[in-house]
């Protein structure tokens, strides 16, 4: 049985700040923004070539057992470039606090930048140039084939 990760719910405390701050700051197309069902609006938006998406929603996490997250509690969400100079640039033209690329060692993989989104969530932008020739939904095509 295949089961892939497409969409991750992020605690915000403002559905329409952080759609704004992901749409404009951040890059994310923003795919849904509605009332899915009566009382539950979702917006979920998606990094430009990413096969997953983060959704935000005033009622969400009544869906789900277990405790509601606080918005800002979520630390370590990742997205990947294969340019992070690139990555750093576009970032910072939108308007986006994005810390300098720092670079831990040589290999391929081992450079980051971070930020935060208005409620305090963090994200690190991991360089990893074997993406541009490699994009991930190719490597993970030709696994599944082999």
């Amino acid at each position: 049985m295949d089961m892939t990760l497409e969409v991750i719910p992020l605690p915000v405390s403002d559905i329409d700040r952080a759609r704004d701050f992901y749409r404009d700051k951040v890059g994310f197309h923003v795919d849904i923004d509605q009332e899915v069902m009566p009382g539950m609006r979702i917006v979920q938006l998606t990094p430009p070539g990413s096969g997953c998406s983060i959704a935000l929603g005033d009622s969400i996490w009544e869906m789900s057992p277990g405790p509601t997250p606080v918005p800002g509690s979520y630390q370590g969400l990742q997205l990947c470039v294969a340019d992070i100079g690139a990555a750093h640039a576009e970032l910072t033209a939108r308007g986006l606090d994005v810390s300098e690329p720092v670079r831990y060692a040589d290999a391929d993989g081992a450079t980051f930048m971070y930020f935060t989104d208005p409620d305090g969530n963090g994200w690190s932008v991991q360089e990893y140039q074997r993406r541009a020739a490699e994009p991930l939904h190719k490597v993970l095509g030709d696994l599944a084939g082999a």
